[in-house]
């Protein structure tokens, strides 16, 4: 009878251990694959996605792989230590794609600044103009929201104005009269009418002694326009850019909402549409990246670049503009700096970005749902 408990307790340990041998190795597996898929997105900054467009792709799901890589940190430390560094080096080895995506200094916006400049960029999607929000407040909301921040320089994008009398939308001459910044220059991508205006405008309490834009292979409502303002003794150039959008649809919104709440849906054909999407996007957003960076670095001042990138940190068109600028978010953000607030990328695809010349000081995100996109702001200071 001993001999009998005996045999099936022995049994019983082997099948234990066997069991806790294949979840050991499964999770060693797992904990492979997205290690994998961290490094790869560590990579996307780096490769056009005209040449591996793919690539993109994991560079737009970082923050996924870098969580579950967290996650496995945590599940070897306490199952067996050692091994928890394997993810931690991976994780560090990305350091300066992680700074790009979440910052822990303080916010002290309460501290002015002398003698800096405060710049705001703000992709207002055009006032609310059809009534998303399903409030006939907000177009008043904006105006009161940019009159109180007053900025010295302000970068809009989707912006609309009306010169139709009956219309009761001349944004533009609103905003000239409510706020200090009276030097304006816009670029419209679409006119109807001859009357409303769609596009693009840069606002400055300095002078304007130059204005143009670098016109885009693609006939929508992308742009990059840019001024030349005079600053005391100095010279500035301040570029505003709003780069390719992904252009979903109502249907790619539905089938992501689906996925989300676990509905079943004919995934295949639909999955395909956002991918085709995300493809398209991302090559031109290459290009437009790319023909922005030649034209800086032409330019023969100190540069202010300000607009909606339509992608992440972890990106191509993120790192070719930004790869010789300075990031205000990185330099004195703090938190996510989230500022897509729509339902997908739900990241940081807004910047300010400027040359060595200057130091960012009280970058902050307003958190105010007007818009699909929060107004980030900072304060820029001669070194």
């Amino acid at each position: 009878m001993k001999y009998t408990e005996q045999h099936i307790i022995r049994g019983e340990q082997k099948r234990t251990k066997s069991n806790n041998g294949f979840i050991t190795k499964s999770l060693m597996f797992t904990n492979h694959v997205v290690a994998i898929a961290l490094l790869l997105s560590y990579l996307a900054p780096y490769i056009s996605p005209e040449k591996h467009w793919s690539i993109a792709f994991f560079g737009l799901t970082y923050p996924i792989w870098v969580m579950l890589n967290v996650l496995f940190m945590g599940v070897w430390f306490v199952k067996i230590p050692k091994r928890s560094l394997y993810s931690l080096i991976i994780v560090l080895s990305g350091w300066s794609q992680l700074s790009a995506f979440i910052q822990t200094g303080t916010n002290d916006t309460d501290v002015k600044i002398k003698g800096a400049i405060k710049v705001m960029s703000y992709n207002v999607k055009l006032f609310d103009l059809y009534n998303w929000n399903k409030n006939m407040e907000t177009r008043k909301l904006f105006f009161e929201l940019i009159k109180k921040e007053s900025p010295n320089i302000m970068c809009f994008q989707e912006f609309y104005t009306s010169d139709a009398k009956e219309n009761h939308h001349d944004n533009l001459d609103t905003l000239l009269k409510l706020q200090s910044a009276k030097n304006v220059f816009t670029e419209y991508t679409t006119t109807l009418r001859n009357t409303d205006h769609w596009g693009g405008a840069i606002f400055s309490t300095y002078p304007i002694i130059r204005k143009g834009k670098i016109k885009f292979d693609v006939t929508n409502n992308n742009l990059c326009m840019f001024v030349d303002l005079k600053i005391n003794s100095d010279t500035i150039r301040v570029y505003n850019l709003h780069l390719q959008s992904i252009n979903f649809d109502k249907k790619d919104y539905k089938f992501l909402d689906d996925i989300a709440n676990s509905k079943e849906t004919e995934e295949f054909d639909k999955s395909k549409n956002i991918l085709k999407r995300l493809k398209y996007a991302y090559i031109k957003r290459a290009k437009q990246a790319e023909m922005v960076t030649v034209h800086i670095a032409k330019c023969p001042y100190p540069v202010i670049v300000c607009g909606d990138f339509n992608d992440t940190p972890a990106s191509y068109t993120y790192h070719a503009i930004a790869k010789r600028l300075k990031d205000a978010f990185v330099e004195s953000g703090h938190g996510l700096g989230r500022t897509y607030v729509g339902k997908f990328p739900s990241f940081r695809i807004d910047y300010i970005l400027h040359s060595n010349k200057y130091k960012c000081h009280q970058y902050y995100t307003i958190e105010k749902q007007l818009s699909d996109h929060y107004p980030i702001c900072c304060y820029l200071k001669k070194e």
